[in-house]
């Protein structure tokens, strides 16, 4: 943006990017179930048992809390690759 030709700027800011989106996705998760929607990752939500229908109730059970979990986890790896 500012002139910067470094692949390993480049690289950092493609993980910030990367880490932001998943964290602004479960930020937005309440909102976006009180009108029918769940965009987080089935797969993950499947490998703990948990539906759409489960965010879409507002249920705050353990299974869900632990998708949650894993997918912020996600967000905190890319920022350890930064570091």
């Amino acid at each position: 943006i500012l002139g910067v030709r470094d692949i390993h700027a480049d690289h950092a800011a493609s993980h910030i990017g990367k880490a932001q989106g998943i964290v602004t996705c479960l930020r937005a998760t309440p909102y976006h179930s009180t009108r029918q929607k769940v965009f987080l990752p089935m797969d993950i939500c499947m490998l703990h048992g948990v539906s759409q229908e489960d965010f879409i109730r507002g249920k705050q059970e353990k299974n869900v809390r632990d998708v949650i979990y894993d997918i912020a986890s996600q967000a905190h790896m890319h920022l350890e690759h930064v570091r």
